[in-house]
């Protein structure tokens, strides 16, 4: 495919930027097709979202949980916060955390702040939740300031890595011990069921967290995320919030149909897998060829070191992720596999790498 160092002029630039570069799984787009032109009623209350709802409430185990199906991410994340949180309390969140760094803002235009934590490698712990809630109350001023009022995780984290079954245990006992709500976002959840040494699955979700989503958009749908409540009335008026947040669809079948599908014959549970496979042959070859790897993960998000002048080469072969600069000679990068990436399109930004 390839003739020395340069592009073959029918060879086509390489996307691996992020995990919603393409549409959606097959399974999917004929699951719409095929239910088209069935009439439904409107705003989630079809017969595709109920089946969905109930679907999903027995993968995760919550017969007394409810689900509703929103568009986006950050959709979820702001109404989530916003209609949890009490009034003059704020999110504790990893320093990394998508609410934090890549939301422009979303949750401090609601009226709540994030409160960051020092993590390792994305992720925070118990001890720092407790020392931060312990240091806020006891604060004689405290009254006057921003207190602790909910934690926000994610799984897997914004740098690929994951929490396991005893850590997400010690953080939730931590939550209930001190009445903090725990909430997990489940952007690239598939991606975190799908690794090899995950030990956390979806009823662990459900029965140490109070709410958590499940993402679709990065997960082979055209969008949409399931929100998860372990138990019903956590919000008051829960469909008018919603509506309240410009987030309640008309056509809410749309968000039923797809993942209706997700969870028929336990896809979702494997779709991640070619995006698993996909990212440890990168980061084998990566190593191989003397690139440090700036994040040790094991989901489909790849991390690493390049000297800033093979950026401008690289860009043309392959669309990455720019994450940050390193020195004035390095930066750090991101490669990101999806649920869609093939062997052939893993082999060609192999070949790639080689020629670095």
């Amino acid at each position: 495919m390839r003739k020395g160092s340069e592009m073959s002029q029918t060879e086509e630039r390489l996307y691996f930027t992020s995990d919603y570069m393409e549409g959606a799984h097959p399974k999917v787009m004929e699951a719409l097709m095929r239910t088209n032109l069935v009439s439904t009623e409107g705003y989630g209350e079809d017969a595709f979202c109920l089946d969905a709802e109930r679907r999903i409430l027995e993968a995760c185990r919550l017969p007394e949980g409810e689900v509703r199906f929103l568009m986006g991410g950050t959709q979820v994340n702001q109404f989530v916060i916003d209609t949890l949180l009490p009034p003059c309390t704020g999110v504790v969140s990893a320093a990394s955390g998508h609410v934090s760094v890549h939301e422009a803002g979303a949750i401090e235009f609601s009226g709540h702040k994030v409160l960051t934590l020092e993590e390792r490698e994305g992720k925070i712990d118990a001890g720092s939740i407790r020392r931060l809630y312990l240091d806020s109350m006891a604060d004689a001023n405290h009254e006057h300031m921003v207190t602790p009022g909910m934690v926000y995780l994610s799984q897997p984290t914004e740098y690929g890595t994951l929490y396991s079954l005893k850590e997400l245990e010690e953080i939730s006992a931590v939550c209930r011990q001190y009445a903090l709500p725990l909430f997990v976002d489940g952007a690239r959840l598939a991606y975190a069921l799908a690794a090899p040494h995950n030990d956390v699955t979806l009823p662990d979700l459900g029965r140490l967290c109070d709410v958590f989503y499940i993402g679709g958009t990065k997960c082979g749908l055209l969008f949409g995320e399931a929100l998860v409540f372990t138990k019903k009335g956590m919000i008051p008026r829960l469909t008018g919030q919603i509506k309240q947040h410009g987030a309640l669809l008309a056509k809410g079948r749309l968000l039923g149909v797809q993942f209706q599908t997700l969870f028929t014959d336990h896809l979702y549970e494997k779709i991640g897998e070619p995006a698993i496979q996909s990212a440890a042959a990168i980061r084998e070859e990566l190593s191989a060829r003397g690139f440090e790897l700036s994040v040790h993960a094991e989901t489909n998000q790849i991390f690493f070191a390049i000297n800033n002048d093979l950026l401008e080469d690289l860009g043309r072969k392959v669309s990455y992720g720019f994450m940050e600069k390193i020195d004035d000679n390095r930066s750090m990068i991101r490669f990101c596999t999806s649920w869609s990436t093939t062997e052939e399109k893993t082999n060609a930004l192999i070949r790639v790498i080689r020629e670095m």
